[in-house]
């Protein structure tokens, strides 16, 4: 799903998720005048998951997807796991009836 924000809205959430990558980077560099806190490294990725998913990361913020290794984890694996929900719908049908199966 996509939405459609105002300029301000963007440079909010475009603001948000470079503070929380930047934090997964120096997390994910072993920085050492960084804090590192698992619980807060968890939200920062959950932030940036929910953000990427509500726009198209990669056309909103380019420089943040080129800059930040985990912003590009992060991006790809939406991209993934969206071609994987179409795909076991489409292609896997005995998967995706099994899957339906076990989560009930």
């Amino acid at each position: 799903m996509t939405y459609t924000f105002g300029r301000s809205a963007l440079r909010a959430l475009a603001a948000t998720a470079s503070t929380a990558a930047g934090y997964l980077d120096a997390c994910d560099a072993g920085a050492l005048h960084t804090r590192l806190d698992p619980a807060h490294y968890q939200t920062c990725g959950t932030l940036l998951l929910h953000i990427f998913s509500m726009l198209d990361a990669k056309d909103a913020f380019p420089a943040l997807i080129e800059q930040s290794a985990a912003a590009r984890d992060i991006h790809d694996s939406i991209k993934i796991a969206r071609h994987l929900e179409v795909s076991q719908f489409i292609y896997y049908p005995q998967l995706s009836a099994l899957l339906q199966k076990v989560s009930a």
